[in-house]
């Protein structure tokens, strides 16, 4: 089974971002090993992220969840700072 993605309508923002080669890559991630299985292709996040899961990528972190058939993806950032970054975009606008 191949889940719906969904995207947070600033995830076109995030991408725009990246260098070219991470969006390359990147995408290849989310359609190869996200969509198909998205419990098997990230961990669960804990504390106030709990409900929510991470994709590793590189040093990069796709922040999504599982709506039944469906992901969402919130956040795609480095390491870094994605963490405070998708905390901050879940209270300014739920999703």
């Amino acid at each position: 089974m191949t889940y719906r993605l969904l995207y947070h309508p600033l995830v076109a923002e995030d991408i725009e971002n990246l260098p070219e080669n991470i969006k390359d890559r990147l995408q290849g991630a989310i359609e190869k090993r996200l969509a198909p299985d998205p419990v098997r292709a990230g961990r669960p996040l804990k504390q106030s992220l709990a409900g929510h899961r991470k994709m590793r990528v590189g040093d990069y972190r796709v922040i999504y969840r599982v709506l039944g058939d469906a992901i969402m993806v919130l956040k795609i950032g480095h390491r870094k700072d994605v963490y405070t970054k998708v905390k901050q975009r879940l209270i300014s606008k739920p999703v």
